[in-house]
């Protein structure tokens, strides 16, 4: 195949569909290890728990009915055995919806890579090829438009027609009392699957492309400026406004809310007992934060809140590789570094794959650890039901969808500097995702202090 300024290979096409079967590969057996093997000895504990739970609430309640126990005093032993065993049986489920939602998190991650490298793959491999005389006459104009975002525009349609019942199947994968039919996935697929379309007929264009032909803008203010970088700024500016929504809806909500920090602190007009409590995401990601008489049962310690913690590192770090990545490409007099680092950079080319490997694995880490902490805050009462956890999950859902379609483009800048390459002529394409990346570091940087800590 040819496009802007190069020959791309149906071969090469292939190699994508290899790149499909490897990431499925570990998917699999990540989900093997991870979400049945350690799950499984998870669950065996879990059920362990339960029973010396039951045992002891049985003995407790004994010792009330036959008037040996004092059923109001919390300082009885028997009171306290009862309550040591709900903790241990707590943070025994927690740890194995760790393992059990970590495993099913990556097969579901894994899977969706490879449909979207595999299947864009294949289908550009099975284009026919065009007429070389064709080819050349057109690669000396500028970029075309492109029918890709229309396309992608009604995949999205589609997805969100079946949205509803996709959430209850996610539900399910976060809380195992929640039952789904596979058929409830089966509108928001067909959605993603329009949308694979779209991104493989977006390679397609974009992967010959060597640096030639940039469109440039005409128009104040953005004369001079390539029109995908104007293109891109205007769009995160449109994103800035939907985040600021969520924030701002948070803070003139949360300002009114009888929080469980507040109450402690001996509360305000309207926040002097419990039953004013309105329990955040903060509550219940501190240690012991949500427990509250009548209204929680929060157990949650540091290994609550470290998912949110080396969420916020891996974003900052992501940040600063795909730095290195951009930084490695328009180096046109890089040098191999000595030791261990030059066997893995051996090549400028193998250098810029493999620093957009390490941001792909570290927002996929971002991914899988929200989903784990999710599971939690819903195994501990924390529902979207609530206005509180309405705006929770719907701003880091937001935020998350955000990572996650940007890994989606990554993968594919994995593909092309694995395999056209990217040099000081054609690293624009690099430097504009950087763009939107780092938008979304941000954006976590803001939401990490304001929903978890505040």
């Amino acid at each position: 195949m040819s496009g802007h300024g190069n020959h791309v290979a149906n071969s090469t096409w292939m190699r994508a569909v290899m790149m499909a079967g490897m990431i499925l590969t570990v998917g699999i057996v990540g989900f093997a290890v991870l979400g049945v093997f350690v799950a499984e000895n998870k669950h065996h504990t879990w059920e362990d728990e339960h029973h010396h739970y039951e045992d002891a609430k049985d003995e407790w309640s004994a010792g009330v009915a036959d008037g040996t126990v004092n059923g109001s005093d919390h300082s009885e032993p028997l009171y306290i055995a009862k309550e040591e065993a709900h903790n241990a049986e707590v943070a025994a489920h927690l740890s194995y919806l760790t393992y059990r939602v970590a495993g099913v998190t990556m097969l579901f991650i894994a899977g969706a890579y490879a449909t979207f490298i595999g299947l864009g793959g294949f289908l550009n491999a099975s284009k026919p090829k065009a007429d070389d005389h064709h080819d050349d006459h057109h690669d000396e104009h500028e970029h075309h438009g492109s029918a890709s975002p229309i396309i992608f525009a009604f995949g999205i349609m589609v997805f969100l027609w079946g949205l509803p019942d996709f959430i209850v199947a996610c539900k399910a994968l976060l809380d195992d009392t929640v039952t789904a039919e596979l058929g409830m996935l089966g509108i928001s697929v067909s959605g993603m699957l329009i949308m694979v379309v779209a991104v493989s007929n977006w390679w397609f264009e974009d992967l010959p492309f060597i640096g030639h032909g940039e469109q440039i803008a005409t128009s104040y203010p953005f004369e001079g400026d390539h029109i995908r970088k104007v293109g891109l700024w205007v769009f995160i500016m449109s994103e800035i406004m939907v985040f600021a929504t969520f924030f701002s809806s948070y803070l003139r909500m949360r300002t009114e809310w009888c929080t469980k920090w507040a109450l402690d602190d001996g509360g305000f007009a309207g926040c002097r007992t419990t039953s004013d409590l309105e329990l955040t995401a903060s509550d219940y990601l501190r240690p012991g934060g949500g427990k509250v008489d009548g209204l929680g049962e929060s157990v949650g310690d540091f290994w609550t809140l470290l998912p949110g913690g080396i969420n916020t590192f891996a974003l900052i770090i992501s940040s600063y590789t795909i730095v290195l990545a951009l930084k490695t490409a328009k180096n046109a007099k890089w040098e191999s570094p000595k030791g261990f680092m030059g066997k893995l950079m051996p090549t400028r080319k193998a250098a810029v794959r493999n620093y957009l490997i390490a941001t792909l694995i570290l927002g996929s880490l971002f991914i899988v650890l929200k989903l784990v902490e999710w599971s939690h805050l819903v195994a501990e009462g924390f529902t979207i039901g609530t206005v509180q956890g309405s705006i929770f999950y719907i701003a880091t859902g937001a935020h998350g969808l955000h990572v996650f379609l940007g890994l989606v483009i990554m993968l594919y800048l994995v593909f092309k500097a694995d395999t056209v390459g990217f040099d000081e002529d054609n690293a624009q394409g690099i430097e504009y995702f950087g763009l939107y990346w780092h938008f979304v570091d941000l954006a976590w940087v803001v939401i990490f202090p304001a929903f978890y800590l505040y």
